[in-house]
Order: structure tokens, then sequence, then C-alpha cells
């Protein structure tokens, strides 16, 4: 190689967005963007102009920057990007180019947020993940809020039937707002992998749960759990167990939404797929287990009324973690019922805005720049 080889400027990619309740189709979107270059800066917009463009969000700016920091695709965030996307602002970070996904974002003025990179030609695009959005989502729990919540831990077979319909208004008119079924393949799983293995001297860790809607409070959990150990291994259970023991319409995502969740996150190395709910013996010897760790929310019996964690106690590697969060998925849940009325016109307004531009595609006279209200 040649010593001009060796002194190849580096690719710096630039994304931008609100990432509100950061979940796998985030993630999926970073992932490929990073693959466009070297170094990936991710942009985060602020409550203010998320609430003036779109509608209030979920989760404060706060909470959204500390989990795009924690993708593990993302070099570098940059607090309270713009709303549109501006040469200047790709060329104080040094970037090459935007990326987005092949979804539609406009501003309140139904103006393209990316229509100046666009005309410069320092765009780029990659596929949506088809299935999730954060409409999609808070969608899932307006549903969930009206119809079925809370409504008794014995009425799980039917209240599971119900959750593989969530979202699935018949009124959606939009592709990118509309929900649709997510399909999950090996080849996405790899994707998301590290692909790694722990080493013989590594401390090996592992922790179990729902991570349903995966959110800041899981994050701190698993950064805390990570610093145990070397290899950190987390279980997810099945969609069925996490009804049993959690009742209502729980889980919000099904159980290959959550996989690619967790292993998005930096500090998950690998993921056992529809793990037992008691940590067994033969689990623990199969993947060298050392340490065992669980927040301090309550753990419900296993069906047996046993304590699922009755080995690694018995065993002395059982370890309870505060990581001085305590945010919930049930939490979030209660943030959407409070502003209920303001989600529902948030994802009505969105959807509104993504059909107008669809239709005046459609027309053919549509460009960059163009206003749909």
């Amino acid at each position: 190689m040649s010593d001009h080889e060796g002194d190849k400027k580096q690719i710096r990619v630039w994304c931008d967005g609100c990432y509100d309740m950061v979940h796998f189709g985030h993630a999926n979107s970073l992932r490929q963007a990073k693959a466009l270059g070297d170094v990936l800066i991710v942009g985060v917009h602020t409550d203010e102009e998320i609430s003036k463009h779109k509608g209030p969000p979920v989760f404060t700016q706060q909470e959204r920057y500390k989990m795009v920091r924690a993708i593990k695709w993302v070099d570098q965030v940059v607090e309270g990007a713009p709303y549109v996307t501006t040469l200047e602002t790709l060329d104080k970070y040094q970037c090459d180019f935007c990326v987005h996904g092949d979804d539609i974002t406009v501003t309140a003025d139904g103006i393209d947020t990316y229509h100046l990179v666009k005309k410069a030609g320092r765009y780029r695009e990659v596929s949506r993940t088809a299935g999730v959005s954060t409409t999609d989502l808070v969608g899932r729990m307006l549903l969930l809020t009206r119809e079925h919540f809370k409504r008794g831990d014995k009425e799980y077979t039917v209240a599971l039937d119900h959750s593989s319909n969530l979202g699935t208004d018949s009124t959606a008119r939009s592709p990118y707002t509309g929900c649709s079924q997510f399909l999950p393949t090996t080849q996405k799983i790899i994707q998301f992998s590290n692909g790694l293995s722990p080493k013989p001297t590594d401390k090996v860790v592992y922790v179990a749960g729902a991570f349903d809607l995966f959110h800041v409070g899981h994050l701190d959990f698993l950064e805390a759990a990570h610093a145990q150990g070397d290899f950190l291994i987390v279980g997810l259970h099945t969609d069925l167990e996490v009804n049993r023991y959690k009742g209502s319409n729980y889980p919000i995502m099904n159980l290959h939404e959550r996989v690619l969740s967790v292993l998005a996150c930096k500090y998950v190395h690998e993921v056992v797929i529809g793990a037992p709910y008691s940590v067994t013996a033969d689990l623990m010897d199969h993947f060298k287990v050392q340490v065992v760790c669980h927040g301090f929310t309550p753990i419900a019996s296993d069906t047996d009324g046993s304590d699922p964690y009755a080995e690694p106690k018995k065993r002395g590697c059982f370890r309870a973690l505060n990581s001085a969060n305590s945010m919930t998925t049930e939490e979030i849940v209660k943030r959407i019922i409070r502003h209920r009325l303001e989600f529902e016109l948030r994802n009505s307004r969105k959807e509104q805005k993504e059909s107008a531009i669809l239709k005046t595609k459609q027309n053919g006279d549509y460009d960059n720049k163009n206003d749909v209200n």
C-alpha cells in the first residue's frame, strides 16, 4: 500500500431527526448511514422545534440525546440541530453528505426539510424500516389505552391475540404513518449483531426482561450491568411470558422488534431470543455466566410460584442494580394517556401532510420545496 493510501480522507456522514421513542427503525437507518462512510454524526432536534413542526415529543430532548448516543453506530451527537438541514450545518461538522430514509419529513409549512442539501447534491437516501415508526408506536399505545388498558391479568390470551393487530388502523392512508407488519429475518438480526463471542478471560454478565418500548430506564440499567463484567448477554422473554407477568395488552412491541431494539444498544454483546423466565443452571452453565443482574423493579414469581433468580442467588452471583433511573414502559404509556388528544392530533396531522405530498407526487408536479398545506 502506498503512503498516500494510508492518508485517505475519512468520509463523514450527517443524519438528523427527532429520534423520539428511539426504536430499531431509527437504529437501522443509522446503521445504513454509517455503512456509507467512516464517521457518523447525528443531529437531534430540540423539544421546541419538534413541537412547532410536528407536535409534542414523547421523550424530552435530554432523554433523546442520551438514547441516540447509545446506538452503536453513532460516533457523535449534535444537540439542538436545526429542523431544516442546511449546507452550513454539513460544513460546520465537516460532513460530506446527509443521509435520510425514504419517508417524508416536512416543516410546519409543508416544506421538505432536506430540499437544500438535495439541491446541492449532498443528500443520500436509505430504505426506511417497514412496519415501525414513532407515529406507529404512539398509535399502538393510543389504541391500547382506548380499549384494553388494565383489563386484568386473566385476559392475557385474548389481549395477546389482539396485540398482534395493534396499530393496524384501517383509516391510515399514508404508507409512512400507516402501520404495516414487521417481517423479521435472520439477515436483519445478523446486521444488528456484533457477531462476537466472549473470550475465555471475559466475565460474562446476564440480565433478562421484556425491554418493551426500549427507553432511557433500560439504557441506564444496561450500562450499569455492562460495568459488572466484560460481556453482556440480554435474555428477552417471549410475548406470552411478558403478557403473563405484566398483564393488560403488554408487550406493545413484539419479541422480534424488542430483539433488534436491544441489539442496537452499544452496551449489549448478545441476546437470547425467547429466554426462559427463570434463570436456570443450564442457562448459566451454557453461557458461562458469572454475574446475574436485575434492577430494583419488582420481580414476579414464575408460573409455579418460585423465585426466577433462585439459582444465581444460590451461587452467590446475583446482584440488584440501582440504575438511578425510574423510567418504566408503564410510565411511557401514562405520558401518552395524559396527552392523548395532543398525540392523536399529531398523528392525524402527520398523516394528512404525507398523504397530500403523495397525491402531489402522483400528479407529477411535486418538487423538493413544495408547500402542501
